[in-house]
């Protein structure tokens, strides 16, 4: 029975086809424990710690931090049985690879199966009297010692151009790189080991010569991948506003009341532990706003309109890794101060970077608070699969016509970005309308709702 088994990027669910490797957490030689975490991953949702599915010793690991790395590529071998002594650091010739195709016998740290059909990398004939090659693409972590001395590699006099029949000699990475770009690999001239393409390589292959300009060079401009979340973001941002129609209002409020309506519940004893921010009020306010125009909680499927009966509140959250949204599943249901201990720990939660995959899915009905940038309004973009979108401004003191006089005042703004196939625009002010009535009364609102 196999002793080295390999343990695949799993499918992390959401239709998720590929994660980055953001951190090893552990290294070759290390002991680990079922479940115990191995690596952290970034998707397009979420970075996720990912358990270990056996307990056992690390004999390799085939990923760098920082690769992308397809859903169903082996990432790491472990030997269950590490006690029995030495072993090759591959599965049984005989029996399938974990994930692989039979009779596949990777021998090479970095050379992993695949679920799809198997690509082998060229292989190049050496004189029989020459020792082959060590690997120049294997991932070694820092700190950890060979076992036994490689063998010293063969630096090709000069850079080794890639054969345009047959396949190129490139990582994972680089081709990803080379698609995303595209670039064709095959006219490429590889300058890495054994003739192998590197990112640098993909890179020169798009700029063009120019004359260079001392005051305007690439060391003054700093290049962000765009990856994982951002990605994910920057797709659905631009099929949300090329394929739904978007409508926006803008309603300005008296929030005086409201305000103090906040400061009288934290005053409460049972609420004085609680972290209570003007964002619970208007969530509230949608929540009840909604109960009474339905149809804002819906998404369009092209044959028919979806009009749910449960609201998973979506908070936009700005974070390091981009713009993401958590969800409060089923938000309608829960008592104000349950509503609020689920803020805060989405809040707490996303800053972070622990929001999962599930917290980020199923959103009915989002809301976006530029208020804390200072900002007063805007023109958000709908999320896909959502009729509305709520932008809270900011709470400012502002000279305010009250009762027939101008007072100071504590006013903010509303903006209401619709999918117009849904939603017209009587039903876009009445919903917006109502949101305010509540901001500025809340306890009119209630008694006059209930």
């Amino acid at each position: 029975m196999t002793r080295i088994k390999q343990f695949d990027l799993p499918d992390l669910g959401e239709g998720l086809t590929e994660g980055e490797i953001l951190k090893w957490l552990v290294a070759v030689g290390d002991d680990v424990e079922l479940n115990q975490p191995i690596v952290e991953v970034e998707t397009a949702k979420a970075a996720v710690e990912i358990p270990a599915k056996w307990a056992g010793r690390v004999s390799a690991l085939f990923c760098e931090e920082g690769a992308v790395v397809e859903v169903g590529t082996a990432i790491i071998a472990i030997d269950t049985d590490p006690g029995a002594g030495d072993l090759p650091d591959r599965p049984d010739a005989d029996e399938p690879a974990q994930g692989g195709a039979p009779g596949r016998t990777p021998v090479l740290v970095g050379y992993g199966p695949r679920t799809t059909a198997a690509k082998r990398r060229p292989r190049r004939t050496q004189p029989s009297a020459t020792p082959a090659p060590a690997a120049q693409d294997l991932f070694t972590p820092a700190g950890v010692r060979e076992t036994a001395p490689a063998a010293a590699p063969l630096a090709p006099a000069a850079p080794v151009a890639a054969v345009i029949a047959g396949p190129v000699l490139a990582k994972p990475p680089v081709r990803k790189l080379a698609r995303d770009l595209g670039v064709d690999l095959h006219v490429l001239t590889g300058t890495g080991p054994l003739g192998s393409i590197t990112r640098a390589d993909v890179r020169s292959a798009i700029e063009t010569p120019a004359e260079p300009d001392v005051r305007f060079d690439a060391s003054r401009e700093h290049r962000v991948p765009v990856k994982g979340v951002r990605k994910l973001t920057a797709a659905n941002m631009v099929a949300s506003a090329f394929t739904a129609p978007h409508v926006t209002e803008f309603l300005t409020v008296d929030v005086t009341r409201g305000m103090r309506a906040l400061d009288r519940l934290r005053e409460q004893r049972e609420w004085r532990d609680v972290r209570v921010s003007p964002l619970l009020l208007v969530s509230k306010a949608v929540l009840l706003a909604i109960r009474r125009h339905p149809m804002i909680n819906s998404s369009w499927t092209g044959d028919e309109i979806v009009v749910k009966d449960y609201v998973n509140l979506g908070i936009a959250a700005a974070t390091d890794r981009g713009l993401i949204v958590p969800t409060v599943k089923d938000a309608g249901r829960l008592s104000l101060r349950e509503l609020a201990d689920a803020l805060n720990e989405l809040v707490r939660t996303a800053r972070a970077g622990r929001a999962t995959p599930s917290d980020m899915s199923g959103g009915t009905f989002t809301i976006t608070n530029v208020g804390v940038y200072g900002v007063d309004a805007g023109t958000p973009i709908l999320p896909p699969g959502e009729a509305a979108i709520l932008a809270f401004g900011a709470v400012r003191e502002t000279p305010w016509v009250h009762k027939g006089k101008v007072k100071a005042r504590r006013v903010t703004t509303l903006s209401l970005s619709f999918d117009h196939r849904i939603i017209d625009g009587e039903l876009g002010s009445l919903f917006l309308s109502d949101v305010g009535r509540f901001l500025a009364d809340p306890e009119a609102a209630l008694l006059a709702w209930s």
